[in-house]
């Protein structure tokens, strides 16, 4: 196993030098192995060497050429003069096919009739029309959606398809009419930013995502949920249509939104990534998400700044019990959790098995409370990082007693370094004892990455 780890750079650093150098490509070209093929590609493209590309991409060996996956932390993201030279290649090798299809057909046409049955099987697939299926993860916003669209609406030989959409900035209807558009089959995922869709956009798109029966991630950020609130100039905020029946909320209703809407679609499979912030969920709602077929799924948990209180916690923690076992990522950051409400989570949370990540910053935390957590995190084997929130001992006087989460993070922290320095001492003193030299500790919200 350690000659495997030793070779894979040497076969990286290879590839680089090789592509590096765009004259000297008709030498190596042709003599290639096509097992070379991949680590020759991603040189090409973490090099950003886009003739490269472009000639490998012509040459690929396989039936299936995949590009890009998880960025490791300081990873660029793949250069679009890349990607340009990818497609380009893609359409000119069908451009390439599509015209060796045609002298096929003219041949066929000339030869004489006759031949045994295999033949002819073998024949007709010969004449079939190539059809070339790109699987992408897509970010379309209100710029891109017309070229998002005409891609995914227009017949041809090359089929777009999507794993992940992400969307910001765009209206219900535009949000639907790019969703009928996709193939049911390989959706995996749907992220909607900063979207005013308001309760009734949501009636009408959960349902909508039933059809995709591979779909098991929804994130839903910013996008002005909170039924409590007459969002000035949103029309239809609190009625909505569902399988043909119009539901009517009244005007700061405390029915929860996801006890009505979530209910009513009917997903094809329980969601594995539920990534709700900012959306005001009511106790209802956590007590309807804990008793859903999402519970048990869940791998990634996102409920910051839905500000919990007591009568949520129950919930919370039947939610927490339920997804014990699979639960990988978790962020309660900017809920109100202050030492008592943490307290009483804290049994729930050292039970979940599989937790790597846990958020809980901007919360009002006395050092008391903040080192019963780092206690109970060192005991989870599974976490290796935690986002801790500054104690309110560290900031500067004239804080609230009870401060949101906009505050804490507005709030300056106290000037003295001695202060800071007292709270990391005694959290290192912690993790020490613990003999855990591979958990993570950060308060740094900006620069947090539960991927890490």
């Amino acid at each position: 196993s350690k000659r495997s780890v030793m070779v894979l750079p040497l076969v990286d650093l290879c590839a680089k030098e090789v592509v590096s150098d765009h004259s000297s490509s008709p030498g190596w070209l042709g003599c290639v192995p096509r097992e070379l093929y991949r680590p020759l590609l991603d040189a090409a493209f973490t090099n950003c060497r886009p003739l490269a590309v472009g000639e490998l991409v012509q040459r690929w060996p396989e039936r299936t050429l995949r590009v890009g996956g998880r960025r490791r932390q300081g990873q660029s993201p793949p250069n679009r003069l890349c990607v340009q030279a990818l497609l380009l290649a893609v359409v000119r090798g069908l451009g390439v096919r599509r015209r060796m299809e045609m002298e096929r057909r003219k041949e066929s046409a000339a030869a004489p009739v006759g031949g045994s049955a295999g033949e002819e099987s073998d024949h007709s697939e010969d004449t079939e029309v190539v059809v070339v299926h790109v699987r992408a993860d897509l970010f379309v916003n209100a710029r891109s959606w017309d070229r998002a669209r005409a891609a995914l609406g227009t017949p041809g030989p090359l089929k777009l398809q999507c794993r992940y959409i992400r969307v910001e900035e765009l209206s219900v209807s535009s949000i639907r009419s790019l969703l009928d558009l996709l193939p049911r089959s390989c959706l995996m995922g749907v992220d909607i930013r900063y979207s005013c869709l308001g309760v009734a956009g949501l009636a009408l798109l959960l349902p909508q995502l039933a059809a995709f029966p591979a779909l098991s991630s929804l994130r839903l950020h910013y996008c002005n949920l909170d039924v409590r609130r007459d969002i000035a100039g949103q029309e239809g905020d609190t009625t909505f249509q569902d399988r043909g029946c119009v539901h009517i909320l009244p005007k700061h209703s405390k029915r929860p939104v996801f006890l009505v809407v979530l209910s009513r679609s009917s997903l094809s499979q329980p969601l594995e990534v539920l990534e709700l912030p900012y959306l005001s969920l009511t106790p209802a709602d956590l007590a309807y998400l804990s008793c859903s077929p999402h519970a048990s799924s869940l791998q990634q948990l996102d409920l910051s700044e839905n500000r919990l209180d007591e009568s949520a916690v129950p919930s919370l923690r039947q939610l927490l019990s339920r997804a014990s076992g699979c639960l990988v990522h978790l962020s309660l950051s900017g809920c109100g959790l202050t030492n008592e409400l943490l307290a009483a989570l804290l049994p729930s949370l050292a039970r979940c098995r599989s937790l790597k990540s846990l958020a809980l910053a901007l919360n009002p935390l006395h050092l008391a409370g903040l080192l019963e957590l780092v206690r109970t995190a060192v005991g989870m084997a599974s976490l290796r990082q935690l986002l801790y929130p500054n104690p309110l001992e560290d900031y500067q006087p004239g804080l609230p007693p009870m401060p949101t989460s906009a505050q804490l993070l507005d709030w300056p922290l106290d000037e003295l370094v001695a202060v800071h320095e007292a709270t990391s001492l005694q959290l290192d003193r912690v993790v020490g004892e613990s003999g855990r030299s591979d958990l993570f500790l950060t308060s740094d919200l900006l620069n947090y990455d539960k991927g890490c």
